[in-house]
């Protein structure tokens, strides 16, 4: 009967291991661009500056996704200038399915706009920022010896901490304890 009691601490030992190093890998997110509306030419009384004010308000990350939904459009990756101006004949995406989904894969200003012509002119362009994912090793590749920090604790990479709480988990079950 014990046997069977610790093999199942330690079925349940793995499960909760796994459990806690996929936490961290399953935080994207899918971004429905312009919320209900979509992407569109803005009217007047959205304004121009309406798929920027949208992007402020949400916080991008490596590895979610913006959804472009339209008719009769498209949507361009495009680079800094060409989003000045409004034109891009090398965009470095490109999508006029109306149903686009586009992964943002490293972080930094992405700037997109309608392929549409007029369509940009009118307001249907947009920046996006995208957050550098801290690293679970904060100094791993650095040189130099990192300054003192008071908030140690925080910077602490997730999987040290999960590797705590389940050595705890094993301390208290008498897994450790033969």
């Amino acid at each position: 009967m014990a046997s069977i009691f610790k093999a199942s601490l330690i079925f349940i030992f793995f499960f909760f291991s796994l459990l806690f190093l996929h936490i961290r890998t399953v935080t994207s997110t899918e971004f429905e661009v312009g919320g209900d509306n979509g992407w569109h030419v803005p009217n007047a009384k959205e304004g121009a500056q309406m798929y920027n004010k949208w992007a402020s308000n949400h916080r991008f990350k490596i590895g979610d996704t913006l959804q472009f939904k339209y008719k009769k459009d498209s949507v361009m990756a495009v680079t800094e200038v060409e989003y000045k101006k409004c034109r891009s004949s090398h965009p470095l995406f490109y999508s006029n399915n109306g149903n686009t989904v586009y992964k943002l894969a490293k972080p930094g200003l992405f700037y997109f706009i309608s392929g549409v012509s007029g369509h940009c002119e009118r307001g249907l362009k947009m920046i996006i920022k995208v957050l550098e994912t801290p690293s679970p090793f904060p100094y791993q590749n650095q040189t130099t010896t990192p300054p003192p920090s008071n908030d140690a604790a925080i910077e602490r990479p997730a999987a040290i901490a999960s590797l705590t709480i389940m050595l705890l988990i094993m301390s208290f079950s008498g897994l450790l304890l033969y």
